[in-house]
């Protein structure tokens, strides 16, 4: 897969993306991750390109004119690629999402900056994406998660191809606890049925396990899954 983000900040991807499995996952040539800067596409004044202004109507901070927006999603989009904004405003991110995301030939993502993108810009755009219900200084964090948790349903890029369709949110409730040596930490044991293979036992041990901290801690997520089932 390829992806295209474009931002303001193309150094703020420095790190995240030359590490542990997302490095891997490009130098396999799995995951070929570019990064584009707006900025050269908005019109010059010497050394400085203006790529925002005020808002019409007036309010605080500036928006991103659309001008620069359209040209720098033109010149890396092509007939399958898929646009996302990544805004508050967006569906949330879902594991779903993810997934439905990583079958795609070509990502291209633009990151939201100050007050956000001039309306007439989202024309260019497939759809709007939120990673959640708070506001971040810019959308380039937010296109981080983006990748790191899509990029886990590319094949090959986790080294157990059954990983990523056995964690949290895959089945509508959270994963089970893991556990690894030693058998006993601190006056801790690792509970009995892990320990004696019967694998129809364990399943329904992490599944009641699962249901257990989901109630617990996010319990529409219950809800939402037995209005489904009803359904």
């Amino acid at each position: 897969m390829r992806v295209d983000i474009l931002s303001l900040f193309p150094d703020y991807f420095s790190g995240p993306f030359d590490v542990s499995i997302l490095k891997r996952a490009r130098e396999s040539k799995l995951l070929d991750i570019h990064l584009v800067d707006i900025r050269d596409f908005a019109p010059r004044k010497g050394n400085y390109a203006k790529v925002d202004d005020r808002p019409y109507g007036g309010g605080p901070g500036m928006v991103l004119m659309p001008e620069p927006v359209c040209q720098a999603i033109r010149s890396v989009k092509r007939e399958k690629s898929h646009v996302v904004y990544l805004s508050p405003q967006g569906k949330k991110l879902t594991a779903a999402k993810c997934q439905e995301l990583s079958q795609k030939q070509h990502l291209v993502l633009l990151c939201g900056h100050y007050e956000g993108v001039d309306e007439r810009a989202l024309k260019e755009v497939d759809e709007e994406i939120s990673i959640g219900d708070y506001v971040l200084t810019n959308g380039c964090l937010a296109a981080i998660v983006l990748v790191d948790a899509m990029a886990r349903f590319i094949p090959g890029v986790l080294g157990h191809e059954e990983a990523a369709g056995q964690d949290s949110f895959q089945e509508g409730i959270f994963d089970a606890p893991h556990y690894t040596r030693p058998e006993m930490f601190e006056g801790i044991p690792i509970p009995d049925v892990l320990k004696r293979g019967n694998h129809a036992e364990i399943a329904k041990w992490r599944r009641k396990q699962g249901l257990a901290k989901t109630k617990r801690v996010r319990p529409e997520l219950i809800l939402k899954e037995t209005e489904n089932e009803t359904e």
